[in-house]
């Protein structure tokens, strides 16, 4: 944590007083920091591992990482560090691409939720990390392709190969369901 200080020298010995309100403006300032990006990098977290405990620890070790780096970190420093916190979990590298298929029995259904977060568990990771920052969170291919390190045309086709896979397996899904 970074305080502001000063120095001040009392009856001849040297000493450093910090000020209190200073010191809770820091702290109130980081909470503030946590408070406003912890739903997004937990949700983020937990889509991407399918465990509460494991999500838990993520936020918890993103945000130890993001203002280990700087006292305010702002959201790219934020998601720079979960994005570290996830490769330890999951080789975030390029996949095949998913093949199209002439039917994919979809034809404009809507799709439950619970059958969309499950098809979502079923992707593999770099797909679901894309499609989730971009689908969801709301990203632009440039802000994902610097976040992953990988190039621009390659964000877009794992994002085109995720929903092509999401559309396969929503559609054995629901014909599982009929069967």
């Amino acid at each position: 944590m970074s305080i502001n200080v000063r120095g001040f020298f009392e009856a001849g010995t040297p000493r450093i007083v910090t000020s209190q309100s200073e010191e809770r403006s820091v702290e109130q300032a980081q909470r503030d920091i946590y408070d406003s990006h912890r739903h997004r990098v937990f949700s983020l977290a937990f889509h991407m591992t399918g465990n509460e405990l494991q999500a838990e620890k993520l936020l918890t070790d993103s945000f130890v990482r993001a203002f280990q780096a700087d006292p305010k970190p702002d959201s790219s420093i934020i998601d720079s560090a979960l994005i570290a916190g996830l490769r330890v979990h999951f080789p975030l590298t390029l996949t095949v691409p998913a093949s199209i298929s002439a039917s994919d029995g979809m034809d404009g259904r809507n799709v439950r939720r619970t059958d969309l977060e499950e098809a979502i568990r079923e992707l593999p990771p770099i797909e679901r990390l894309a499609f989730l920052l971009r689908d969801v969170e709301g990203y632009s291919p440039e802000t994902i392709a610097r976040l992953v390190e990988v190039s621009q045309p390659d964000v877009t086709q794992t994002l085109f190969s995720a929903r092509i896979r999401l559309r396969s397996i929503l559609a054995d899904m629901e014909a599982e369901r009929a069967a």
